[in-house]
């Protein structure tokens, strides 16, 4: 007597909402590199102070980029089990760097 085919939907949708999610946050990142190419741009035209101001910025706005990043790339290489804890870590970097692209651009609007 055979057994029935178990089916594999429950693991292929997660798998769905893991790739969903790792698409969602690379999305997210693109955005968030363009505001900071807007916010370099302008920086490169601003007066001497509010350039380096704006300059420091940008550098630490371009560090969260890259802390996020490597969280993504993390998330791209998570096991199932290990999933749930390096999106939480994935999540706290994507907090932190829209806040910080957020601010920057309120604070350097033209």
């Amino acid at each position: 007597m055979s057994q029935p085919k178990r089916s594999k939907q429950p693991k292929e949708k997660a798998m769905n909402e893991k790739e969903l999610y790792k698409q969602k946050f690379q999305a997210q990142l693109d955005e968030w590199k363009a505001d900071i190419a807007k916010l370099k741009a302008r920086a490169s035209g601003a007066e001497a102070d509010a350039q380096i101001a704006m300059n420091k910025q940008v550098e630490a706005l371009e560090h969260k980029l890259d802390d996020a990043r490597a969280k993504l790339s993390e998330l791209a290489g998570a096991s199932e089990e290990a999933w749930d804890s390096v999106k939480l870590r994935a999540e706290s970097a994507w907090v932190s760097l829209k806040s910080a692209v957020s601010d920057a651009v309120s604070r350097f609007k033209d």
